[in-house]
């Protein structure tokens, strides 16, 4: 069954195929005879409630610097698609909003993974908190007397943007630590929303694991291991990938979510755990298939492309 497959990304020309989860998913649906059209979100439009998009067909080849060849620029009604894929990075704010509207109108006749409402209702950091009894202690505010009195209950707290992603503005705030003001001072300065504190996990040392799960199924893992003067182990800030296998709690952990994240029609997902808790959801563009295959785990993008073709059979 060949479908015709958008991907919505941002320009395939920036990406690092090594460890690319968005071009994973590409080359095993051009193996698997898929028609792939890729666009950007800002060339996202919709007139009189069509929706269509300006991109270009593609072709995409595992050759770092020819990793992609395009053909002639073109303007394509996303309903005369079978499958969209909402890949571009976040951060989560008003255009990313904005997008799920646009997606929502065309889903479900064409398939957008994940669901755009349901993304657009899932911020990461948020929609983890419908699991209060798996997740550490949490405290989601803009104010400064919570704040101080989370961190005096806590003492060692992480504090970080509430819709940040990539381990940007994550902070590390420990006992005896004078930077509490100023750096609140600055989160207010810069972003309007709440903050989000947790209580700091001393087992991120050995690492901050990504669960991914497949239409509410976990099906791989990685282990993400922070440098020695890092409080993030975000692999783009110098964390460190490990092979690493899914432990019982762990397998809780998916059988608790799994079937909310299916009845929300979120196909691909990745939850962060740490220690015997998980400390987010990540529904908008989860990453990690590529190192889940490189550590000789489960070949996830063959795993999402079944789901996706079953759905549309």
């Amino acid at each position: 069954m060949a479908l015709r497959v958008a991907v919505q990304m941002d320009h395939i020309s920036s990406i690092d195929i090594g460890g690319d989860s968005t071009f994973a998913l590409m080359l095993e649906a051009q193996a698997r005879g898929h028609h792939l059209f890729h666009y950007e979100v800002q060339d996202l439009s919709m007139r009189d409630g069509e929706v269509f998009a300006w991109g270009e067909d593609v072709k995409v080849s595992d050759t770092k610097g020819k990793h992609f060849e395009m053909g002639e620029r073109q303007r394509v009604d996303l309903r005369d698609v079978d499958v969209v894929l909402m890949r571009q990075d976040p951060p989560f704010h008003m255009g990313y909003i904005t997008a799920t509207h646009l997606l929502e109108r065309v889903h479900p006749d064409t398939l957008v993974a994940n669901n755009p409402a349901e993304v657009r209702n899932a911020p990461e950091k948020i929609f983890v908190t419908e699991f209060p009894d798996l997740m550490p202690e949490t405290l989601i505010t803009r104010s400064r007397t919570e704040i101080r009195k989370f961190r005096d209950e806590y003492k060692d707290i992480i504090i970080k943007p509430l819709y940040g992603n990539g381990g940007a503005g994550v902070f590390r705030i420990q006992p005896g630590d004078q930077n509490l003001s100023s750096l609140l001072e600055m989160f207010e300065m810069t972003w309007p929303e709440p903050f989000i504190a947790q209580r700091y996990m001393k087992e991120v040392r050995a690492g901050d694991k990504r669960i991914i799960l497949i239409d509410g199924e976990p099906v791989g893992a990685i282990n993400r291991v922070p440098g020695e003067d890092e409080a993030r182990s975000n692999m783009h800030v110098g964390g460190r990938a490990e092979a690493v296998a899914i432990t019982d709690r762990e397998r809780e952990i998916c059988a608790a979510i799994g079937p909310e994240l299916k009845r929300r029609g979120f196909i691909f997902v990745g939850i962060d755990v740490i220690g015997d808790y998980m400390t987010e959801i990540n529904v908008t563009s989860p990453t990690g298939i590529r190192e889940v295959k490189k550590f000789g785990g489960a070949d996830i993008a063959a795993l999402f492309w079944d789901a996706v073709e079953a759905k549309r059979a």
